[in-house]
């Protein structure tokens, strides 16, 4: 190997995944030594423009968080990793399993493969730094129509639920990040459970 690629190579961390432009400023022939990298089995490419240096362990090879590789592929730290699946921890009868990733961002819109996993990124003004029970029961009535559940059934037990979180970040919460059906389902109940708190 050139005492370039060795170069390039130094500035490469295990775990650690990196877009083709971020290396540009080690290579003066960045797509010869990435190929070459990606030959010998020193970098992997994850799609295009993308590339993870493997990090391993006694059971091989640990592939790239998901965290890491939306990051570095959208550039940026605001955006929220969900999955249908986390729907099934607020017990309002979902248990399908969802081989989906959904990334709630600003900046793309679209189904990626990354590292041989499909995103499914959503381009919204709006979202929260990480997930609560309140999102997560307003999100799931936003998707309602893409679950495999019966939709009645789910949706009387989401408004059982909804009776036992607090008002005002439920409320706050459809406001900030619920669809027009989210705000319908909810509004009445909200209003509901605001009266009997100032009544008291």
């Amino acid at each position: 190997m050139t005492k370039r690629i060795e170069e390039l190579k130094r500035h490469l961390k295990e775990g650690s995944v990196y877009r083709r432009a971020d290396l540009t400023q080690w290579s003066n022939a960045v797509d010869r030594h990435l190929n070459e990298l990606v030959k010998s089995g020193y970098l992997e490419k994850l799609s295009v423009g993308l590339y993870y240096a493997p990090k391993k362990s006694i059971f091989g090879v640990v592939p790239p968080e998901d965290e890491s590789l939306v990051r570095t592929f959208l550039k940026e730290d605001d955006f929220l990793i969900t999955s249908p699946n986390a729907y099934n921890s607020l017990g309002v009868g979902t248990t399908q399993l969802y081989n989906v990733r959904v990334v709630y961002n600003h900046k793309r819109h679209g189904e990626f493969d990354l590292g041989g996993r499909k995103f499914f990124f959503h381009a919204k003004h709006r979202f929260p730094k990480k997930l609560t029970q309140e999102f997560l029961l307003v999100d799931l009535v936003n998707n309602i129509e893409n679950l495999a559940e019966d939709k009645t059934e789910v949706l009387t037990k989401v408004l059982a639920k909804a009776k036992t979180m607090d008002a005002r970040q439920l409320r706050r919460t459809v406001t900030s990040y619920g669809n027009t059906k989210a705000k319908s389902l909810f509004s009445s109940l909200i209003t509901q459970k605001n009266n009997v708190a100032y009544a008291r």
